[in-house]
């Protein structure tokens, strides 16, 4: 006896589980957390000592971090990432002999997010649709439904606007001088910022699968004709018989 895949509520829900959400690919709430501690840690150490045991503690705290998600079985990609970023921070700051070096990777890169972007808007190929619909396989058809590709175009500017922000802020605060308030620009307009910004996303992204919906459901202009001829039809009555 067979059954019948979308019946089964337990396949159902492994092909839900298929593709994981944004915060599950950042490592839930708690990768959000551990993602801070080597910045805060880093900040701390290097005003209490220097700049070389700053360093070392970022380090040591981000393969910390590996090594305890690699003990409770969770996703290590995260964590990885969170060494590798932390990694190139550390380099940098040691490279340029200033704590405020450590930021300068995130600054630049939040410059380079904000023109790409941008220059995707531009183009009329937004970034958001384009990668919403190469991963859901949904070909290029929803550049041809002008609205749709405007909700597109809004979910991008508001990523390539965050990224702007990042970049004006913290590279102001770089000029400054102002490593204490760098550190807590680069945790607040982190994740709590992203997590806005991908619920805009969503909420943008849904709206333009239903345009896209409306738009190629031909029962969806049946009913409107239906309901056209239906509301037509009295007026006719009376035009004869006048």
């Amino acid at each position: 006896m067979t059954t019948d895949p979308e019946s089964d509520p337990t396949v159902t829900a492994e092909v839900e589980r298929v593709a994981p959400t944004l915060l599950e690919q950042m490592g839930g709430i708690a990768g959000l957390i551990y993602s801070t501690v080597p910045i805060v840690v880093f900040v701390t150490v290097n005003s209490i000592f220097d700049l070389t045991p700053a360093i070392v503690a970022a380090v040591a705290v981000a393969i910390a971090v590996l090594a305890f998600r690699l003990l409770r079985r969770e996703p290590i990609q995260p964590a990885v990432s969170g060494l590798f970023g932390v990694a190139i921070c550390v380099f940098i700051a040691h490279r340029t002999g200033d704590a405020k070096g450590f930021f300068l990777f995130g600054i630049w890169t939040s410059l380079l997010y904000a023109g790409v972007f941008v220059l995707s808007i531009v183009v009329r190929w937004p970034l958001v649709g384009v990668i919403w619909n190469v991963v859901n396989a949904n070909g290029t058809a929803w550049r041809k439904h002008r609205r749709t590709l405007i909700a597109y175009d809004i979910a991008t500017a508001i990523w390539a606007a965050l990224f702007g922000v990042r970049y004006l802020v913290q590279s102001f605060l770089y000029d400054s001088d102002q490593t204490g308030l760098l550190a807590a620009a680069r945790i607040g307009m982190g994740w709590p910022l992203t997590a806005l910004a991908a619920l805009a996303t969503v909420l943008l992204v849904r709206r333009a699968e239903r345009i896209e919906e409306s738009v190629l459901d031909p029962e969806v202009t049946d009913v409107d004709v239906t309901d056209t001829d239906t509301d037509s039809e009295p007026s006719g009555e009376i035009s004869s018989r006048d």
